[in-house]
């Protein structure tokens, strides 16, 4: 293999394979990435056996093809090496003794070689009938949903997002048991057959930190695994195994409080009043609603108490004292971007559900918790 290439083209493709590099140094080849040169273009694969990451640079933005290859080297070591070097062009060759170099002017960087039998197959080829998403729209669901997944390994198909998509619409979900983020949109192409998938939040969190500008992603749906395609790269993921539980009915239709408030008020209020219960393992903030006014309060016995209050519309005129977490209440607040925000409720011991005004893409829900 021999090639000659510009360090921030090699980099460009480097960064985001690396992600796939495994943490874990069980099987001493997944720590290396796979160049594969061929004569359209230079193929970059990691994997750790969970995830699979690939990709193609276009042979027109490589200087020259001297001699098609494949080699595997480890990975985080010359990542950081490429990270560091000038603005340059770097030629890459390997030898029959199993190394590789990267040569610029002033610089050589030997690295001894991974044997290819030992670099799992894998095949990213297959793929038919893709369903098509706007890049950015499906990194945004990403960010407004995982956050709310479990950590708890002791139920693993919360650990991970659902998603869904009958029709055209797709509705990704993600809950821990005491909250639950929801986001729906249409899409362009009605999908023939409905598609119940659970990806864990680990992987499909690295995905979207591969997404940087909008274009039409293709999304391809296994048994056991799911592949989105984005420009020049390949993004492969195992699915969770199991039924994820029925949400649907988590979220009332109807409402008998209804209170508009101003997003940035009720956040910095929360915020503030949050200071004093972070010690506490259920960071509890009790919230009274009465006429035009949300009263927040939060008790600490060492350091004192906090009582502020600010000013709503209550559309029903109805009164409720309830009690949640402020750490799961600021973010879920943190998902929306409009001025104001809905706080839906139906009783003390209901689920208190967040939207947006006049936008029921995203769903907020967190779970009241008991003070006494």
């Amino acid at each position: 293999m021999k090639l000659l290439i510009e360090k921030n083209k090699l980099l460009e493709s480097l960064n985001p394979v690396s992600r796939a590099l495994s943490t874990r140094n069980i099987i001493p080849v997944l720590n290396g990435i796979k160049f594969e040169l061929k004569k359209e273009g230079l193929y970059l694969t990691a994997t750790d056996n969970d995830i699979t990451i690939q990709s193609f640079i276009d042979k027109k933005n490589i200087k020259s093809i001297d001699e098609i290859g494949c080699s595997i080297v480890y990975g985080k070591t010359l990542l950081e090496i490429i990270k560091r070097l000038p603005d340059t062009d770097i030629l890459i060759e390997n030898y029959e003794s199993n190394e590789i170099s990267f040569k610029t002017n002033t610089a050589s960087y030997n690295f001894n070689c991974f044997a290819i039998e030992d670099f799992p197959n894998i095949k990213l080829d297959d793929m038919k009938d893709p369903i098509i998403l706007s890049s950015i729209k499906f990194k945004e669901v990403i960010n407004k949903t995982s956050f709310a997944c479990s950590v708890q390994e002791s139920r693993p198909l919360l650990t991970g997002v659902n998603i869904k998509i009958q029709g055209d619409l797709f509705e990704c979900t993600a809950t821990d048991s005491y909250r639950l983020s929801k986001v729906s949109i249409n899409i362009n192409k009605t999908i023939q057959n409905n598609i119940n998938i659970v990806i864990p939040a680990r992987n499909i969190n690295e995905f979207a930190k591969t997404i940087e500008e909008d274009c039409e992603m293709e999304m391809y749906v296994f048994n056991n695994k799911v592949i989105f395609k984005n420009n020049n790269l390949i993004f492969q993921t195992s699915l969770l195994n199991g039924n994820y539980p029925n949400t649907d009915n988590s979220i009332a239709k109807e409402f008998k409080y209804i209170v508009k408030a101003n997003l940035k008020d009720l956040f910095n209020t929360l915020d503030r009043a949050s200071l004093l219960t972070q010690s506490k393992d259920k960071n509890i903030i009790d919230v009274e609603i009465n006429k035009n006014y949300l009263t927040i309060k939060a008790t600490n016995i060492e350091m004192g108490k906090v009582e502020e209050k600010i000013e709503i519309e209550n559309e029903t005129n109805n009164s409720i004292k309830i009690s949640f977490s402020a750490k799961y209440m600021l973010e879920a607040l943190k998902m929306f971007n409009n001025e104001y925000v809905y706080l839906l409720l139906n009783g003390e011991i209901n689920p208190i559900v967040l939207r947006e005004i006049d936008n029921k893409e995203l769903t907020e829900l967190i779970l009241p918790m008991k003070t006494y």
